[in-house]
């Protein structure tokens, strides 16, 4: 059990992490399931603040062998209460999504994670009063993200994809997302242009030489 735990530990301290996510204009991004290693800031919404001295980050850790968000004490209260002398509330680690936040990446629904997930994996944070997550700044391999366009961006297939970090012969790196949000109906897109442009160009080039072989 003691050498169980130093593994978890190891592998939690060695967390590799994945290279800056490739921005993708228009395009709401969500995360279902979070690695473990990974750490998340709440922000206390417009008007309200959190206390002196509070930690508003939540770190994914291994507990009894299960991937658990570790919260610490802390709150964010109304600016005009400041000097206000509320307790604050003391939150624990599960990890029951309540309400969806428009900067959370977190999507905020129940996720069942299957018995080997569990132990690498944190699902979705707690949703706080008055406050929401930020985007991650820092990944970890294993982290899939679902990214999709946002209303009005959303003209041209597909307008939802994924990407994951994986580690492929000793490389990080994102694995491609086929996405591109605009609000232009008629726009082509390069991806799947450019292909048929090339092989119209090719032909068009053969048959420029070949009338110009017959006519030497």
């Amino acid at each position: 059990l003691v050498n169980a735990q130093a593994v978890l530990i190891l592998s939690f301290l060695f967390a590799e992490a994945c290279p800056t996510l490739p921005t993708t204009e228009f395009a709401d991004v969500t995360a279902e399931t979070y690695p473990l290693g990974t750490r998340l800031y709440y922000e206390c919404d417009s008007g309200y603040t959190r206390r002196s001295g509070q930690y508003l980050g939540i770190r994914c850790q291994s507990i009894q062998q299960v991937a658990s968000w570790v919260y610490k004490e802390f709150e964010c209260i109304d600016e005009k209460f400041l000097l206000s002398t509320a307790p604050t509330m003391e939150l624990d680690v599960t990890q029951k999504p309540e309400r969806e936040t428009q900067k959370s990446p977190a999507l905020q629904k129940q996720v069942n994670l299957s018995e080997s997930d569990q132990k690498d994996f944190c699902g979705p944070p707690k949703t706080i009063p008055h406050a929401s997550l930020s985007l991650s700044k820092q990944y970890y391999v294993g982290q899939v993200l679902h990214f999709k366009c946002q209303s009005g961006y959303d003209k041209r297939p597909p307008i939802s994809g994924t990407r994951e970090c994986k580690k492929v012969n000793g490389k990080i790196n994102w694995t491609p997302l086929d996405l591109r949000c605009t609000n232009d109906s008629n726009e082509w897109l390069p991806q799947t242009v450019e292909p048929a442009v090339g092989c119209l160009l090719s032909l068009h080039s053969k048959v420029l030489q070949k009338a110009s072989f017959t006519t030497a």
